[in-house]
């Protein structure tokens, strides 16, 4: 096989540019040219991975089939190239220290000082080759976390700079994304922070190929001279990167500035064939051209923080454009939801989605609108926490169990009906009670989940620790909830269903992590199915 080529992303001036979108419309481009592309994320913060982290802190927590706990820009990754990452695709500061102490201890370095450099950064240039080493690849762009200029992102940047010198400008380049502000007063885009930024990446000793600015107004020809002129770089390279109406317009905006044209000339690639994107750009003619739309309430405890929710709301844009549908979402807080203000904060929707949740503060708020969407026969869709919600729910209200509940929440409940189960309590010798990563689940006959699937056995990503108590299976049964997707392995039960609700379905996994622009996920399409044909018959 050819050599690997690198890409490195790096940001400056300010964070939240857009890294993960760039790298990923990239990546897109170059698959669509028929490269054979991944991305990976290096983060600079200590954390051995974003698990224990606060949703508030730093958006969701996205999960991989193999497990990994990892950054929110990895589901960008999966959802623009609708390729499954993985452990190796995420890597945090907290690891590479973590493995380079591990090694001291065992007398890697034969008693020698550990330093950052060359140990720190050794480590650092060894993992983002790993994926280069499997022989799947032929591009690696790996994302730098934070701004340049910050302290902790100091031996990321120095690791860049010694792997551009040791392969070469064919092998490895540099694009770094930058702001170039418009100031209102002054009526004028300003280079000047694009210029201490490119500055900064001087004095640690690397010189960007591909300038990518996001801006909020078109460059004209000679900000974009004056940017090359300023920071080094070739004219065709000062890439203009626009704000957009989606996330998902940004690989088109790409291709016009010809930004895969300018990376595959400055690795001496060639450009093989013209991308294929036609399937993109019918699902982008979709979403913006939708014949009706719903109004769908997500109710959680982070809505403050959209990101939190990152997946659930982008899977709603897939399976929205499919449905030629446009997806109005209400942010719940559950807090705010009780017996008398149920029907003010959820009469009007044509939907409801429970999203997923640790700890105990929101849960009343999230049962009170599962048992009103139930008795109003209004379409649910409920996810992990969203599922043990709903089933403590019907123990209260149907069963008549009026102290039932998790044993996350109350560990005395005489009905625990959501507990931790045996197996999980045997897992807890090896590191942990939580069940991460994929898990194979069969489906009933005749069940809505089937429908929307089509085929019988699926396998999804998880992310949690309680589990529904079988014991009590009949009791549920019995009074017409149905169990239509279980765990083959462990008989755990994976579905929800309501036999008579028009359209009541709750899992315990994240069908939101597995959505992707090529593939939007059957059970989201089929809730939006259900909250159109809900708003239909409504009026």
């Amino acid at each position: 096989m050819d050599k690997v080529k690198y890409i490195f992303v790096t940001g400056g001036v300010t964070s939240s540019l857009g890294k993960g979108i760039i790298s990923a419309s990239l990546a897109k481009l170059l698959q669509a040219r028929g490269y054979s592309v991944t991305i990976q994320k290096f983060d600079p913060y200590i954390n051995l991975d974003p698990g224990t982290l606060n949703p508030y802190e730093h958006g969701e927590c996205y999960v991989t089939d193999d497990g990994a706990e990892t950054d929110l820009d990895l589901g960008h990754y999966e959802r623009f190239l609708n390729v499954p990452t993985s452990q190796a695709n995420n890597v945090t500061t907290g690891r590479i220290y973590q493995y380079v102490i591990d090694q001291e201890r065992q007398g890697a370095y034969l008693g020698k000082t550990v330093q950052v450099i060359p140990h720190i950064t050794d480590e650092i240039k060894r993992r983002m080759q790993l994926l280069g080493e499997t022989g799947q690849f032929q591009i690696i762009i790996t994302e730098i976390g934070g701004t340049v200029g910050d302290i902790e992102s100091l031996p990321y940047i120095e690791a860049v700079r010694q792997l551009k010198w040791e392969m070469g400008h064919d092998d490895c380049m540099v694009i770094h994304l930058t702001l170039v502000p418009y100031l209102a007063a002054a009526g004028e885009l300003k280079t000047k922070p694009t210029q201490h930024s490119v500055k900064l990446l001087l004095e640690s000793g690397i010189q960007p190929d591909v300038l990518v600015c996001r801006t909020e107004h078109s460059l004209s020809d000679d900000i974009r001279k004056k940017i090359a002129l300023f920071c080094n770089v070739n004219r065709n390279a000062v890439i203009e990167s626009l704000d957009v109406e989606t996330i998902y317009d940004v690989p088109i905006k790409m291709l016009k500035e010809k930004l895969d044209r300018t990376v595959l000339a400055k690795m001496k690639l060639p450009l093989k064939n013209e991308p294929e994107l036609e399937h993109w750009k019918d699902f982008l003619w979709k979403l913006k051209n939708p014949k009706m739309e719903v109004d769908i309430g997500l109710v959680g405890k982070y809505v403050e923080l959209p990101d939190a929710y990152k997946s659930i709301i982008e899977a709603f844009i897939h399976a929205g454009a499919q449905r030629e549908c446009k997806v109005k979402l209400h942010y719940i807080h559950s807090e705010s939801i009780s017996e008398e203000s149920a029907k003010y904060r959820l009469g009007n929707l044509d939907g409801i989605l429970v999203a997923p949740g640790f700890g105990d503060r929101g849960i009343e708020g999230k049962i009170e609108a599962i048992r009103y969407v139930r008795e109003h026969n209004i379409p649910f869709f409920g996810i992990c926490l969203g599922m043990q919600c709903a089933v403590i729910e019907f123990a209260r209200n149907v069963l008549k169990m009026k102290d039932a509940h998790s044993t996350e929440m109350n560990a005395k409940t005489k009905h625990a009906v959501i507990d931790m189960m045996e197996e999980q309590k045997k897992i807890s010798q090896k590191g942990g009670t939580m069940r991460l990563g994929s898990y194979p689940c069969n489906l009933a006959k005749g069940s809505k989940a089937l429908t929307a699937y089509g085929k019988a056995h699926i396998t999804e990503r998880h992310r949690h620790r309680y589990e529904f108590n079988n014991k009590f299976q009949q009791e549920f049964m019995d009074a017409g909830m149905s169990f239509t997707g279980v765990n083959p392995d462990t008989n755990l039960v994976e579905i929800i269903e309501l036999n008579k609700h028009p359209y009541f379905l709750a899992v315990q996994y994240h069908p939101e992590l597995k959505s992707t622009v090529e593939a939007p996920h059957p059970l989201f399409v089929r809730f939006i199915k259900a909250a159109q044909e809900h708003k239909l018959a409504e009026k």
